[in-house]
């Protein structure tokens, strides 16, 4: 067996290991009590933790499209319009600004 078939099988071993252990893993995950609430409020903790990072080392465009996402956020109550209007908030002082 050449070089090439020995990678292209660890990967694909690989591949599935990661698929067979989120799998058994996602079977372990409580649906309730406080271990479930925990981990159902990490993702919002997550992107909280990596805004304020962000916010902290940008400059005005970063804090004028945080500004726009929260209204946009608060007006709205969408998620995919607030990240389409951080995102395009962003690209568009950062082309023509």
């Amino acid at each position: 067996m050449n070089e090439h078939a020995v990678v292209i099988a660890g990967l694909a071993l690989g591949t599935f290991a990661i698929r067979l252990g989120g799998y058994l893993l996602g079977s372990a995950i409580p649906t309730s009590g406080p271990w479930a609430r925990a981990l159902s409020a990490l993702p919002g903790c997550l992107i909280a933790a990596l805004l304020s990072v962000l916010l902290i080392h940008g400059g005005p465009i970063e804090w004028v499209a945080a500004a726009i996402s929260l209204g946009a956020a608060l007006a709205t109550r969408s998620l995919p319009l607030t990240m389409v209007a951080g995102v395009g908030t962003v690209w568009l002082l950062r082309s023509f600004g």
